[in-house]
């Protein structure tokens, strides 16, 4: 990404900063006191709730359970994970094999998820959850590290200033909090709508970044069905309360599609509204999308049928698909659509001779290009043989 995309002029960073500081404020104080405004009603797994301490689930604010989208043995990030309620349901879920890494900037709510830790490792009889300090728009940043860096040189001018900024860009790049392609699935909970909107961008991109190819993100969040006006963005207390942040319900989508995500969906959509303000429904959503594997598109005279229902549909690289017909797909698209979110929605047609990948040529995801049952073949497209049978005695197919 270029400068310009990820750097805020000063009149953003001034609101970024008076947004940030309001967040922390309002979930500073829910750490210490339960504040039913700040959640949605939410169905969790009973079972998955017998072992977490009181006070994790009392000061948990969420509006959704992505959780339920998730796998034994995955490697899972969790975005604003404030008391641990979401960390600590996925680490029953991924097993003693998985992982699972919890990120918030809000001191008072890293200390409850961080001493109750250990209590529930001794209730399921593994630890396989960690909690680090970051915003989440800047995964890239460890702010424990960080702050252990400004105990030692104290910003006493300007020239301390630009030492520290100097110090925490080494850092990202040295010692992220979290790398690059690291992790399964990124998951979250009611939290991106808190990030203030021009840095909202970036966040979509470092989702992306620390993906694995393949990876997934499953994100709840407060959405609205119209823009929200300047009115309502400029108030701290609306803000904290997922509503001056929420973004239009379609651009959320367009979001993931323009951080380059893929088989976006919407799994669950609240149909009654969480809250209605000035005539604006504000409801919870939760998304998922895809990680592709980047690198060319190499043509290897694979296809694919698309088997309907619908007449015609694009993918999120334009592939464009006609029920019934056969399309060539590069390898990349091939495997993909041999796996969530596509799987059972193509016929996949295999090359049946090889082709070497050294030698095959690039093929232009933005063209339909038709694949002939010869080319499939290959070969053995000449080939003539006798009927084949499943049929038993007496019976006729």
């Amino acid at each position: 990404m270029q400068a310009s995309e990820t750097k805020p002029s000063p009149i953003d960073i001034h609101t970024m900063k008076r947004t940030e500081s309001s967040v922390k404020e309002r979930y500073s104080e829910a750490a210490q006191t339960t504040e039913p405004a700040l959640c949605c009603a939410v169905e969790y797994d009973m079972r998955y709730l017998e072992v977490l301490p009181k006070e994790v689930i009392e000061k948990d604010y969420g509006c959704g359970d992505p959780s339920r989208y998730l796998r034994p043995g995955e490697t899972v990030l969790d975005l604003g994970s404030g008391t641990g309620k979401i960390c600590f349901i996925a680490s029953q879920v991924v097993g003693p094999t998985g992982r699972v890494i919890g990120v918030d900037m809000t001191d008072d709510m890293l200390e409850v998820a961080r001493r109750n830790a250990p209590i529930v490792a001794e209730r399921i009889g593994y630890a396989n959850v960690e909690f680090r300090k970051g915003r989440i728009q800047d995964l890239a940043l460890d702010l424990d590290v960080l702050n252990a860096e400004l105990s030692k040189n104290p910003i006493q001018d300007v020239n301390g200033f630009l030492k520290i900024e100097e110090i925490a860009q080494e850092l990202r790049h040295k010692e992220p909090l979290i790398a690059d392609a690291s992790v399964d699935v990124v998951v979250s909970n009611c939290v991106l709508n808190l990030v203030e909107a021009s840095a909202k961008r970036h966040l979509f991109h470092e989702i992306y970044r620390v993906l694995k190819p393949g990876g997934r993100a499953v994100i709840s969040d407060i959405v609205s069905d119209r823009s929200v006006p300047e009115s309502l963005q400029h108030d701290p207390i609306l803000w904290s309360g997922c509503i001056s942040g929420a973004i239009e319900e379609a651009e959320f989508l367009r979001a993931f599609e323009e951080a380059r995500f893929y088989g976006i969906r919407i799994v669950s959509r609240d149909i009654k509204p969480w809250q209605t303000v000035q005539g604006i429904e504000f409801r919870a959503v939760t998304i998922e999308a895809f990680k592709g594997e980047n690198g060319t598109c190499l043509d290897l005279n694979h296809a694919v049928i698309y088997r309907g229902p619908f007449r015609e549909v694009f993918d999120d690289d334009n592939h464009r698909l006609r029920r019934g017909e056969r399309v060539a797909v590069c390898e990349k698209t091939f495997n993909s659509y041999g796996k969530s979110p596509y799987l059972g929605h193509f016929e996949l047609l295999p090359s049946r001779s090889t082709v070497d990948p050294n030698e095959a040529t690039s093929l232009d995801c933005n063209a339909v290009k038709r694949r002939t049952p010869q080319e499939i073949k290959g070969a053995t497209s000449q080939t003539t043989t006798s009927p084949t049978s499943t049929c038993t005695p007496g019976t006729c197919c």
